[in-house]
């Protein structure tokens, strides 16, 4: 950013006496809160979060410096649920983007249905040769939960999908909302919600990552560790294996004498030989 784009000290004070009214806000209506979900902690919470974010903002742009915390903006969350207690209807809305990854395969699916088709026999009806003619046959062959376990069947990639629960107080009338089906929700009558993202997966991928390399220090360091503790080094370790190698080879002759000292030995003798040997290989180094 340029000097002259830079807020000015006094911009980014101002802007932390905001965020230090916004606290005081926000603890004031936690205490005298009537509930679980009172609207005014609520409130007081968002705009906490938007006095924080612009404070964070001018700090950096005019000092390169960033606050220790992040608060999450009204969108990421809910707001307190202020529908009836007891609705007596609902509506499930729901959504799920896709990608037309394949789109040979998605023609060849709607070809397959349209051919079972004994209606549709000459050239003027047929939809499976184009796209939104293909997805037109599907859709209105199967069920969208079908769809959605079998679209890799259908040149199909999956994208985010939501679900909301709405509440209401009384049932819509036949026809009520289909002239415009996709209004936005009352989020207050939102009971819940469910969201499905690639963007949760790389979240946990990296959340993963960063275990991994965590433990893969912590076991580094009980290696290095462990060395110090023995005080033996790699090394060291090969010299020892050298010279135990070394003196393991024995020269034929040396058995004989050793037979002839004493015939009635047995195996375990020969082992406290081998002993022996291995101690002189180790003090000679």
């Amino acid at each position: 950013m340029s000097d002259a784009a830079q807020p000015t000290a006094a911009e980014v004070r101002a802007a932390a006496e905001a965020v230090k009214t916004a606290l005081d806000r926000h603890l004031a209506a936690v205490e005298r809160r009537s509930g679980e979900d009172d609207p005014d902690v609520y409130e007081a919470f968002n705009e906490l979060a938007a006095a924080a974010e612009a404070y964070d903002e001018l700090l950096y742009d005019r000092y390169d410096e960033v606050t220790p915390f992040e608060i999450p903006g009204a969108e990421d969350t809910l707001p307190p649920y202020q529908g009836p207690a007891e609705p007596n209807a609902l509506s499930v809305l729901i959504r799920r983007d896709y990608a037309v990854a394949e789109p040979q395969r998605l023609l060849a699916q709607a070809a397959r249905v349209e051919a079972a088709d004994d209606d549709a026999t000459s050239e003027s009806d047929r939809l499976a040769g184009t796209v939104p003619g293909a997805l037109g046959l599907l859709f209105g062959e199967f069920e969208p939960d079908e769809i959605a376990s079998r679209h890799k069947e259908f040149g199909l990639e999956e994208g985010d999908s939501t679900l909301w629960v709405t509440a209401a107080d009384e049932p819509a009338e036949p026809g009520e909302w289909l002239e415009s089906p996709f209004d936005q929700p009352d989020s207050p009558r939102v009971v819940c919600r469910f969201d499905v993202s690639a963007v949760f997966d790389d979240e946990t991928d990296d959340d993963l990552d960063d275990d991994l390399d965590a433990a893969a220090s912590r076991v580094g360091g009980a290696r290095r560790s462990r060395d110090a503790h023995t005080g033996i080094d790699g090394d060291l370790d090969a010299d020892l294996d050298s010279d135990l190698d070394t003196d393991l080879d024995f020269d034929p002759d040396e058995g004989d004498e050793v037979d002839d000292v004493d015939e009635a030995d047995d195996v375990d003798d020969v082992d406290d030989v081998e002993v022996v040997e291995r101690g002189k290989g180790v003090g000679g180094a």
